[in-house]
């Protein structure tokens, strides 16, 4: 219970509320989490074909396919704990097992609110090659453009670098077959049991919330000894 009454009283202080396991607040509180967040649910299922299936608007995979451990990532660019995880641990773990090869990251949309819907949806009208460092982006800027709606005009601010006119951009956010791709990503990711973001499947193990690099080595090191040749 000692820890449970921890986490509460640091919710309080901070004037959020924790519902179903998740922390709920505004974007712009979110700049330094507090250890007291750091945690993970973890669940043991087999892999399913549904898993590996890319939506209409294709996954996006960062390191080189066929690594022993595969590492699925659900976010909602306007999720503080997302934020967290993309600026402190992802580039501890992309230089420990990505670049190494020893891990692929396939990262997937699964947004919380109308203006995240927004975000996604303008992250994908840039260059396919800009989508991942521009997710991080908006991730990383998240007080700029985060409201009940997305402020477009910083939004534009922050994908325009990628050479996208406004008239271009525009036109995307209303493109009804982007927007339904975003909501399939989303829908599929329900399907597999995606409660709330980030939510993770490491080879096909479920795993829910905000994690450190350490607990996250702890996930992945027994894919990799699981993998060596006998």
């Amino acid at each position: 219970m000692g820890d449970m009454t921890d986490r509460r009283t640091a919710l309080h202080l901070l004037g959020l509320t924790a519902v179903g396991g998740f922390v709920t607040f505004r974007a712009a509180q979110a700049q330094d989490l507090p250890s007291v967040f750091s945690g993970f649910w973890s669940e043991e299922k087999p892999a399913t074909p549904e898993l590996s299936e890319a939506g209409p608007l294709g996954d996006t995979v960062i390191g080189k396919p066929g690594a022993p451990v595969t590492i699925i990532e659900y976010a909602s660019l306007a999720c503080p704990l997302c934020r967290a995880f993309h600026g402190k641990v992802f580039p501890q773990v992309k230089k420990a097992y990505i670049d190494t090869g020893k891990a692929v990251l396939i990262y997937r949309e699964f947004p919380i609110g109308k203006a995240a819907q927004s975000a996604a949806v303008a992250a994908r009208c840039a260059p396919a090659k800009d989508y991942f460092r521009l997710s991080e982006k908006l991730l990383a800027n998240q007080g700029k453009w985060w409201g009940q709606q997305a402020a477009l005009d910083p939004l534009y601010k922050l994908v325009q670098e990628t050479g996208l006119s406004r008239a271009a951009f525009d036109s995307c956010l209303a493109n009804q077959a982007m927007n339904d791709g975003i909501v399939w990503s989303k829908q599929r990711g329900r399907k597999l049991g995606v409660e709330g973001t980030p939510t993770f499947f490491i080879n096909g193990q479920k795993v829910r919330g905000l994690m450190s690099f350490e607990e996250m080595r702890g996930l992945i090191e027994p894919h990799l000894a699981s993998a060596k040749p006998a």
